[in-house]
């Protein structure tokens, strides 16, 4: 591989750039979600084991995580939160049997020395994974081995649940046309942007760990269902976040950890396959004791995310709201136990802390 140690950072960031567009390009043909996120993370793994030196700024990245926490709270809609609450019993009973599952998993890959102590356990949550691994991050986790065990997840969940959809159904085939710079109401955006920009603010004073993204997430979910704002994001800033979020994670990358991660990958593997058969096993219940229709019980259930997820329910005959609800409700209980969750298990699980084996696999600096 070809030394970018040489080059200057303008000339490492050409070179990202030009194999980052083609990527990103290819994923978005086969419309596979978060393309735009993995093709620039891709890339950054790539110019990162080429002894590239160049990192995305801190108050960069902050500023696309403030997007996320936003698009997120876009998402967490009052009708979707109305839907949680009427149907709450089932949601959590399917929920705490994923979560179980997960942190089962994670506790297994840690035990067993597979990824360290917490990050194993993040790796394994179940949700938006973009998300899961800043919040990892903020809580001492390796954000590298998350994310390669995230997004791993995230191929082979989408690859099944499509594969799934289209044998249940025939499918609509529908591909959403994307406009991507559409006029904008002024007020709106800018309210918008000052939400985006005032989650690393409070969050840096008040200290919340990933605040960057929770700040906006929480403030947004209240000031929209109140409505005295509306959230606005044009398709071009989330592409410009999500590929600044890929791009930071990818360039911290290092040969140690990309071959600790091929060293895992088997067994990780596994792991995510018992996870989606468990999630199976879930929905097949859904189905037989609650009468719900098994398409919909398995997006509903499977472990790829809402996003993901969204995705595929739209070109299929399910109950999106009901889909929609359930990864939600996930997302949502994950977010809040997910940290304790996390240390409880790590702490009582018998399982090496993060750092007995980080200090293995050389940190690169942000």
């Amino acid at each position: 591989m070809i030394s970018l140690a040489r080059f200057v950072p303008w000339q490492q960031w050409l070179v990202f750039a030009a194999i980052a567009a083609p990527l990103t390009a290819a994923f978005e043909l086969v419309r596979l979600p978060a393309g735009t996120l993995l093709g620039p993370m891709i890339a950054a793994i790539l110019v990162a084991l080429g002894a590239g030196t160049i990192r995305v700024p801190e108050v960069a990245f902050k500023a696309a995580q403030g997007v996320l926490g936003c698009l997120i709270a876009n998402s967490l809609t009052g009708p979707i939160l109305g839907d949680i609450l009427h149907d709450w019993p089932l949601l959590l009973g399917s929920v705490f049997g994923v979560l179980v599952a997960s942190s089962a998993i994670g506790w297994f890959l840690a035990r067993r020395r597979v990824l360290p102590g917490t990050t194993a356990i993040w790796g394994s949550y179940p949700g938006a994974a973009a998300a899961m691994c800043l919040m990892a991050d903020a809580f001492g986790a390796d954000i590298r081995l998350v994310s390669f065990m995230q997004y791993w997840r995230v191929l082979l969940v989408v690859a099944t649940a499509s594969t799934v959809a289209r044998i249940w159904s025939s499918g609509s085939g529908y591909v959403p046309h994307i406009v991507w710079f559409p006029d904008l109401p002024p007020l709106s955006f800018a309210a918008t942007l000052g939400l985006c920009a005032l989650g690393p603010v409070l969050g840096d004073r008040l200290r919340i760990p990933s605040g960057a993204m929770l700040v906006p997430l929480v403030l947004g979910m209240a000031l929209q269902d109140t409505g005295i704002i509306t959230i606005v994001l044009p398709p071009w800033l989330l592409v410009v976040s999500f590929a600044l979020v890929g791009a930071s994670i990818g360039l911290r990358f290092s040969r140690e950890i990309v071959f600790h991660a091929a060293r895992a990958l088997p067994r990780v593997t596994g792991a995510i396959v018992v996870l989606i058969a468990t999630c199976g096993a879930i929905a097949w219940m859904l189905t037989h004791f609650a009468g719900i229709d098994p398409l919909t019980a398995y997006l509903a259930t499977s472990p790829g995310g809402a996003d993901s997820m969204a995705i595929i329910a739209a070109s299929s005959p399910v109950d999106r709201p009901f889909v929609m609800a359930l990864q939600t409700a996930r997302f949502i209980i994950i977010l809040i136990v997910g940290p304790g969750l996390a240390r409880l298990i790590a702490r009582h699980g018998g399982v090496p802390p993060d750092i007995a084996m980080t200090m293995e696999i050389p940190v690169r600096s942000r």
